[in-house]
């Protein structure tokens, strides 16, 4: 398959699996409710996120993350079209990592912060809330490092 179909494609299921569960979750629960699925391991918590992933940077102006996500999108972009077809792991890591991106980029466009809801925790050690689009973007970058690991990249411009 054309390496532009297969990261239009992954990275648009990636968007709208992101809003649509971000819809839900606007839709099904209130700001900070918390909805128990697995105890001591997995909630269900709404929050919304004014920082970068995972709160860093909170407090940061609004306009410093539309930037950097529009950037961070060209960047994955151009990356995508410099590779070769033949490079389909980091056509795929990327796709995830454009897709999240973007979904993202959404939220801060329609409501100025980020919509989370998956909380992880053992005990007392609790990962920051995320979303799908999160996730995707760590999906992303762990192909990324797999790809690296596993040299496809060596021979490829």
């Amino acid at each position: 398959m054309n390496k532009y179909i297969s990261a239009l494609a992954i990275s648009t299921i990636v968007v709208i699996i992101d809003q649509i569960s971000k819809y839900i979750i606007q839709e099904v629960m209130s700001s900070g409710q918390s909805i128990y699925v697995i105890e001591d391991f997995f909630n269900l918590t709404y929050i919304r996120n004014r920082g970068g992933a995972f709160g860093i940077f909170y407090g940061m102006d609004e306009v410093f993350f539309l930037v950097v996500s529009f950037i961070a999108i060209v960047v994955v972009i151009v990356y995508i079209y410099k590779l070769h077809e033949r490079e389909r792991l980091l056509i795929v890591a990327l796709s995830f990592i454009l897709g999240g991106a973007i979904g993202n980029l959404i939220d801060r466009i329609l409501y100025g912060e980020v919509i989370d809801f998956i909380d992880l925790y053992i005990g007392e050690y609790h990962w920051p809330a995320f979303n799908i689009a999160d996730l995707s973007i760590t999906i992303g970058v762990l192909m990324v490092i797999l790809d690296i690991f596993k040299g496809s990249h060596k021979g490829h411009k």
